[in-house]
């Protein structure tokens, strides 16, 4: 038993959690370690929370997770969402890219769609292709080459952005620090023809380190007609003094998906793995450079700046039409019809500065940080071009000029404060502040829409206000709360009209509202609990109203609709237990009650409006459950998860019944869904895991998109398998 105390004692101070340099306040997981590996049998895969004080950011009293993933027992080749966060209570994992190219998420009744409410993030560096225009994160890189998954809710927005969801950053592995040259390999083999390798080295040259990847996959999908080939490259650079830090690192990720089309609902239960589209095809492109500087100024001053950009293209070429029109060959020309050109072009750029500085407040230490962060983007969007009729992925235009050509400019600055008060050794309250000011022009031509009309310029300026406290009665416990205020901006899509038919509200506003939670976290013996209450309120909603003019013609008008309200409880429970000195047991459920509700909203449906007062706000279950057990033995371990995600509906109007033409709207039945992972160190080098997803085969979709991939039905995978051979050398 001694020896078991002696290696948590060691896994604790590895992980560093809570650990503090004396006298500074500054955590120990922001120093340098070289690396090291440890197994506990007790405590397997534990959902950590950040320090008070991690770099330059503060984390005190705020609801944070960390996800070790070299602890996960999930499928990170798959990127299944619900194995990678199953232990983050009210994750709404939304599939649509096919398996394995991105990651769809979102908490607390928030839409979804690319992970936009989030604050995306990678080693710091944000990700969203463009904050003001189209902030979905196209971006995705291997879950292979991540070490750990930190996710902040939104109460933390003042610091880094004010995102509603909050802030999810992945943080690159790293070589092994003991040497100049390590290296790594991970190749998958698995359901439909998966096939994948991830090849890394990395390693310390005296001051130096560096680390890098090659990536490759290619997959064909649980559907008809589906298809992925994926690749990604990643190289990074670093200099370490005692007081100075410098890191470089360009990252790119592409890959192209070969969409099978939506259902109705009918086909659904007939047969999910059909596909009505085979000429479908969609490709992000992006790269991700970037500069990072840490400079200890003084014993109790550090300065961090970070320059970085999201530089590359989002492709697609479609035969864009609601289900029930089939892409079949054309009798007149014996030929398919032509498919439609979308390129987004995204040029990113965001600079940003933040002082930490810990002082003496009576005979605490305080702390602090304060910044300034300035965003230059340029999305040039080129839609509606004339593509080929042929089957391949081709965007060339059969017409030079798009329907829609059209740029959005933002420049944006954003000064941001926040200071932890440490009243006492075990109190704490934070107060801060976060400015935005700045403009956003649209400019360009769209063929059907009077060119006068095009040009829009809107001003973005927001004073945003946070605070949050923590209190510690004992050292293994935690009540933590806080308040701040959000906004989601107006996105190129609300902007833009889609026909001649649709308007523009000129007095649009931005999505404006806060996040507040109260939370109660601790360990006692073998139990670990993190359980809080939230409210989200989410203001000045977009939406389409049906309206007519002055001669009577009906047209619709995309306007702020109204307000939501979202709260429940969030809670993780994990009980582990020790069998022997060579095994453990750990049981946990992750669960979320949430009431997301309209409380004074009007929309559009046929030509009236309908107020919608009361009603569920679209893809936002009430409830939603993962509870698993893993059991480890000696150098094997398995895990089974169980999640459930309660109904949804597609639609404002909360419509039950599918429409029976394209299933764009309807409800979105119950899921629960069961998984199993095993692996097995074979010896210190070599390691095998072994994954089967949806193990009783549920037939199930998350969600009923309203735009891009289509309206419809988007079955999610049946039973599937892959296994994984990891070498370590």
């Amino acid at each position: 038993m001694r020896s078991v105390k002696v290696l948590l004692i060691l896994l604790c101070f590895h992980i560093g959690v809570t650990a503090q340099k004396p006298g500074t306040g500054q955590d120990t997981a922001s120093r340098s370690l070289d690396s090291i590996l440890l197994i506990s049998y007790l405590n397997q895969n534990i959902v950590r929370q950040l320090p008070t004080v991690h770099g330059a950011y503060i984390f005190s009293g705020k609801k944070t997770e960390v996800i070790d993933l070299a602890q996960t027992p999930a499928d990170i080749t798959n990127k299944t969402g619900r194995q990678l966060f199953a232990k983050v209570p009210g994750i709404f994992v939304y599939d649509m890219d096919g398996s394995g190219n991105q990651i769809n998420i979102a908490a607390r009744g928030l839409d979804p769609h690319r992970g936009w409410e989030f604050n995306n993030r990678k080693d710091g560096i944000i990700t969203n292709s463009d904050m003001y225009g189209y902030p979905a994160s196209h971006y995705s890189m291997p879950l292979e080459s991540i070490g750990r998954i930190e996710l902040v809710r939104g109460t933390g927005s003042l610091q880094y952005g004010a995102q509603f969801g909050g802030m999810l950053n992945y943080v690159t592995k790293q070589g092994d620090t003991t040497r100049p040259f390590s290296f790594e390999n991970i190749s998958t083999v698995g359901s439909f023809n998966l096939l994948s390798t991830y090849n890394a080295i990395g390693g310390k040259l005296g001051k130096f380190k560096y680390y890098g990847y090659v990536y490759k996959k290619s997959r064909n999908g649980y559907r008809d007609n589906e298809h992925t080939d994926s690749e990604a490259e990643d190289i990074i650079v670093s200099y370490e003094s005692a007081k100075f830090s410098v890191r470089a690192e360009w990252a790119r990720a592409k890959y192209r998906y070969r969409i099978p089309g939506p259902l109705t609902d009918s086909m659904f239960y007939a047969d999910p793995t059909q596909a009505t589209r085979s000429r479908n095809y969609f490709s992000p492109d992006i790269h991700v450079p970037s500069i990072t500087m840490n400079w200890q100024v003084a014993s109790q001053t550090k300065l961090q700046v970070i320059s970085s950009a999201v530089l590359g293209a989002r492709n697609s070429v479609q035969f864009d039409k609601p289900t029930n029109i089939r892409d079949t060959i054309v009798t007149a020309t014996l030929q398919y019809n032509n498919r439609q050109v979308d390129i987004d072009r995204f040029n990113s750029y965001t600079t940003e500065l933040r002082l930490l500085q810990e002082y003496n407040l009576g005979k605490q230490v305080s702390t602090l940080v304060a910044g300034v962060q300035y965003m230059n983007n340029d999305l040039h969007r080129t839609q509606l071009g004339k593509g080929t009729t042929g089957s391949d992925y081709d965007l060339t235009l059969l017409d030079p000029v798009w329907g829609r050509d059209v740029h959005l400019k933002t420049h944006n600055i954003a000064l941001f404060a926040e200071n932890k008060f440490q009243l006492l050794s075990n109190l704490s309250v934070n107060a801060g502040a976060r400015v935005e000011t700045g403009q956003t022009d649209m400019s360009g031509r769209i063929t059907y829409y009077p060119d006068n009309d095009i040009p829009v310029t809107i001003k973005h300026k927001f004073p945003l206000l946070g605070v949050n406290i923590s209190y510690k009665p004992t050292g293994n416990i935690e009540v933590y709360g806080g308040w701040a205020q959000a906004y989601h901006p107006m996105l190129f899509k609300d902007l833009i009209p889609a026909s001649l038919f649709e308007k523009v509200d000129p007095d649009i506003k931005d999505t404006k509202g806060y996040n507040a939670e109260l939370g109660f976290r601790g360990n006692w013996k073998f139990l670990r609990w993190d359980i809080n209450a939230f409210l989200l309120k989410y203001d000045k909603r977009f939406g389409t109203l049906a309206q007519t003019d002055n001669t009577g013609a009906f047209y619709t008008y995309r306007t702020n609709i109204g307000n939501s309200l979202t709260k429940g409880i969030e809670m993780l429970i994990q009980a582990d237990w020790l069998l022997g000195n060579r095994a453990g047991l750990s049981v946990f459920t992750s669960t979320a009650f949430v009431h997301a509700r309209y409380t004074d909203a009007v929309v559009k449906a046929g030509n009236t409006n309908i107020n919608v007062r009361g009603n569920k706000v679209e893809s936002a279950p009430d409830f939603i459950s993962r509870s698993g057990a893993s059991l480890r033995y000696k150098k094997a371990g398995l895990s089974l998860l169980y999640s459930y995600t309660s109904e949804t509906f597609g639609d404002a109007l909360n419509t039950v019944a599918p429409l029976k033409t394209t299933g764009a709207v309807g409800l979105v039945p119950a899921y629960g869904i069961l998984d199993m992972n095993a692996s097995f160190k074979v010896t210190k080098n070599l390691e095998l895991r072994v994954n089967i997803n949806n193990v009783t085969d549920k037939q199930y979709f998350t969600k009923r998109p309203t735009f891009y991939p289509g309206p419809g039905v988007w079955p999610s995978e049946g039973r599937n398998f892959s296994t994984s051979l990891i070498i370590r050398l």
